[in-house]
């Protein structure tokens, strides 16, 4: 069985290998490294805490000193217990403006003949989340990168520019910006 994929051409369709979609997987896996080291210089994963305002469609952190915000995007959301990755777009949960990006992985999945990695509970482990989280990052080029924390279900989110507001009220923007190809193509 193959994996179609549509030509910029024609409508026809056109097979794409499982090692395309591994491609994109490790691109991923790289962009989520570089995206890491590069948000370390404002603080990503020291933070005290951290909270997500749907309405605002910003991801706050709290840092003893600051606050750093981004406008952000769920993904999914990995249940370990459960064994289960959920696509935010089809969680009832979430607002329809936080999970866009997630609604165009799960269409740029299915357009690739990727039916089963698209559909809106999956199967998964830790690894599996991983997999689909690197997939998000590298098919939205993403410019941040966040796994939550949570007590049944562990958010996946992806981000824009940082601000960093000091407590003496200065502050600064950081943008980190990726080349890369589009996944589209």
């Amino acid at each position: 069985m193959g994996f179609f994929k549509r030509s910029k051409k024609s409508d026809e369709p056109q097979q794409v290998s499982t090692q395309e979609l591994a491609t994109v997987w490790s691109h991923g896996e790289e962009m989520i490294d570089m995206l890491a080291e590069a948000h370390m210089s404002w603080g990503l994963g020291s933070a005290d805490r951290w909270g997500l305002d749907q309405r605002t469609g910003m991801i706050t952190w709290t840092f003893p000193d600051r606050t750093a915000t981004a406008p952000a995007q769920l993904i999914g959301s990995y249940n370990p217990e459960a064994g289960s990755w959920l696509w935010a777009c089809a969680n009832e949960s979430i607002l329809p403006e936080m999970s866009r990006d997630s609604a165009s992985v799960r269409d740029w999945l299915q357009a690739q003949g990727y039916s089963g990695l698209a559909d809106s509970l999956i199967d998964a482990d830790d690894q599996m989340a991983a997999m689909l989280a690197a997939i998000a990052v590298r098919v939205t080029a993403a410019a941040g990168f966040y796994r939550g924390t949570g007590s049944a279900a562990i958010p996946f989110i992806t981000f824009g520019p940082v601000t960093v507001t000091s407590d003496d009220g200065t502050s600064e923007t950081f943008k980190i910006q990726m080349e890369v190809e589009s996944a589209a193509e």
